[in-house]
């Protein structure tokens, strides 16, 4: 892989422009503050592609992918785009020699995963998917708290999300856009798991219920589970549960239960708890999370297209909770459980 004389030197682009907190403009700032040079924007949406102007005096705006890769030479691209075209858009650029940011989940299915991982590595560019929640203060001090045994060996990993609540009328309530109810918020409670429990992943569990809700929605049946949930056993005896939903009229007060030999820890985005057993007696400890990190990302992508650091987010760990999530829907379809390829 060709190296760049400086982060400066990185020309960058995002795909899409809209969305939830306008996720186009923060990965351009992100990048900037990493040290590359934002240049250009690709939406559909003429009146985005103004704000984007606006926003980035001087960067330059496409309507279409083609148009972008024949005319400008952005070394770096961001796809930001719903969650069933990254395999596409993404092998769309590194045919025309560019590295790749997916949006997470990097794909729905693992057979993208591995069509785009083939692509990257043909015309040797990057592929990384944006976990920045990688460096969640919430999962940094849960992995430093846990790696230093307070709980002893990790055996059980349950988390879950989600309330009791209407799909909204947008892609991500689409099963075949989104991937389903897991998929979103899913994926980083995954990658936060796959962090706290160091071992090969060996099978997959999937659990699904449909029907209350799609009847209500745009989507008809085409809509995303009202409840899902996946479970993995680990080659060391461990095992993750974890369950996204929309019919829970009282989901519990916490995103993670860690369960260890000797005690179990708590968290979720903002607080932890941690109690231990001394002898029959329990001792109980709390705290607040430290900030997030978010920023680390793009520095290190940059710091790797520079200087060769060695990337954090490969396109094989973001495929690993793919590959989670492609096997809990195909278990929940088959009704038992199904090995994996990949650890």
């Amino acid at each position: 892989m060709r190296r760049f004389k400086n982060a400066r030197s990185i020309r960058c682009a995002v795909i899409g422009y809209s969305g939830t907190f306008c996720m186009g403009r923060h990965h351009l700032l992100d990048m900037k503050r990493a040290g590359m040079t934002p240049t250009a924007v690709c939406e559909l949406d003429a009146g985005l592609r103004e704000v984007a102007a606006n926003e980035f005096p001087g960067i330059e705006t496409y309507a279409s992918l083609a148009s972008m890769l024949r005319n400008s030479d952005v070394n770096l691209i961001a796809v930001i785009t719903p969650h069933n075209t990254h395999a596409k858009i993404a092998t769309q650029c590194f045919r025309a020699g560019r590295h790749v940011v997916c949006e997470k989940p990097m794909a729905i299915t693992t057979a993208e995963c591995d069509r785009m991982i083939r692509a990257a590595k043909d015309r040797r560019v990057l592929l990384s998917a944006f976990h920045n929640r990688h460096w969640d203060g919430c999962v940094v001090q849960a992995v430093k708290t846990i790696r230093r045994g307070a709980i002893g060996q990790v055996h059980r990993v349950q988390a879950s999300l989600g309330g009791h609540r209407k799909p909204a009328a947008w892609w991500r309530s689409s099963k075949s856009i989104s991937g389903g109810v897991l998929y979103d918020w899913g994926v980083h409670f995954l990658e936060y798991a796959l962090q706290i429990i160091d071992s090969r992943i060996v099978e997959v569990s999937g659990f699904a219920h449909n029907g209350y809700w799609a009847p209500r929605t745009r989507w008809k049946r085409d809509t995303g589970e009202d409840e899902a949930t996946a479970v993995v056993r680990f080659a060391n005896g461990a095992w993750l549960s974890l369950t996204a939903s929309a019919i829970d009229a009282e989901p519990g007060p916490h995103w993670f239960t860690v369960v260890g030999t000797k005690g179990v820890y708590t968290f979720s985005h903002d607080v932890w708890k941690l109690t231990t057993m001394v002898g029959r007696h329990k001792r109980c400890k709390d705290g607040a999370n430290p900030p997030s990190q978010w920023r680390r990302y793009y520095r290190n992508i940059a710091g790797h297209l520079v200087r060769g650091e060695p990337l954090i987010i490969t396109a094989q760990w973001a495929r690993r909770p793919i590959h989670i999530l492609d096997l809990a829907n195909r278990s929940a379809a088959k009704g038992s459980a199904i090995k994996a390829k990949y650890g």
